[in-house]
This record gives C-alpha cells, structure tokens and sequence, in this order.
C-alpha cells in the first residue's frame, strides 16, 4: 500500500472537492489521479477554455438540422431543378438545346421572378469567387517575382562614398521585367 500525504487547500475548495469526489469516484485519489490524467493525456492546461460545451454544440446541430430539413421541404416543394441548374453553374456548363432535343425542364416552367433573382445571384456569386482565386493566384506570382528580383539586390560597400545597391541583373531580362509589368497595368 502507498503511503498517503498531506495537502494543504483552502476549507471551501476542499469541501467542493470531496462532495465531487464521492459522487463520481471511490476514492479521493482516484478522482485526483483521474483529474491529472485527463490534463495530461489531452494536453491541455486546467487554466484554458474548451470551447463551446455540449448545450451549446446541441443547440448549433438541432438548428442546422432545422435549416437542413427546411431546405429539404423547400426541394420537395420546388423540385430538383434548382440544385441541377446550379450544379451546371458550378461546372461554368450552361445547358444548350441541340436540334430536336426535347426541351429542358427549366424551360417549361412558368417565369417567377425571385427564381430568377437568386440564379443571378449565384452567377453573380460564381464570377466573383473566380475573379477573386484568379487575383489571388495573380497576387502569388507577383510575390514569388519580386522575392526573386529582390535577391538579385546586393549591397555594395564603396571607399569613397555611401553604401548603394546594385541589381545583379542583365539588360535584357530587365526589358522584359519591364514590358511584362507595363502588360499587367494595362
């Protein structure tokens, strides 16, 4: 049998302490090593927060379920074709008629305005998201251009004057730095 030891804690705290203890563990020790246990093995401190707790997480999920299932009724009640058409969009597809094909079903459908509202939205909303990911990717070449006309700065020490830099570059890859930047501006 291990020997016990005394620690001292405020009467409060050990009081709270043996009223949690009896009611999960049989022991003192066994809800003390548990305790250390659980900081250890999820490394984690006792002094930071874990986030959200389990009502808070149950509220999100019962109200994604409820947003989910009315998206569901809103499919029931519409049809498919809105998820189809969208589908298309999203493959930059736009659905063309060929010589005597049946007609589309989009087409058949009387006009209804706010429908036609919220396709222009996700067109809208496609040709944004690829103008931003073809900036993005412009903005990344950019970078990578610079950094490598950057290291072809280098200091030089003159006797006689101040410190200047020089660009380890030659004529002709300068031009066409130039005339591709002036491209890009245009």
């Amino acid at each position: 049998m291990k020997p016990f030891i005394g620690i001292r804690f405020k009467k409060d705290t050990a009081k709270q302490f043996q009223t949690f203890s009896r009611r999960f563990f049989k022991t003192h020790t066994e809800a003390l090593q548990t305790m250390l246990d659980f900081f250890f093995y999820n490394e984690i401190s006792p002094k930071e927060s874990l986030g959200p707790n389990g009502r808070t997480i149950t509220n999100l999920i019962k109200k994604r379920f409820d947003a989910m299932a009315a998206m569901m009724k809103n499919m029931e009640k519409n049809g498919v074709l809105p998820t189809k058409a969208m589908i298309e969009l999203l493959f930059e597809h736009s659905p063309q008629k060929k010589r005597k094909q049946a007609p589309l079903l989009m087409e058949g459908r009387q006009d209804d305005p706010e429908r036609d509202r919220f396709f222009k939205k996700v067109e809208e909303a496609l040709v944004m998201e690829r103008e931003y990911t073809n900036l993005k990717r412009d903005l990344r070449q950019n970078r990578a251009e610079f950094i490598t006309l950057l290291n072809k700065v280098q200091l030089v020490k003159s006797r006689f004057g101040k410190p200047r830099l020089q660009l380890d570059m030659s004529p002709e890859e300068f031009e066409k730095l130039k005339i591709k930047i002036e491209k890009e501006l245009q």
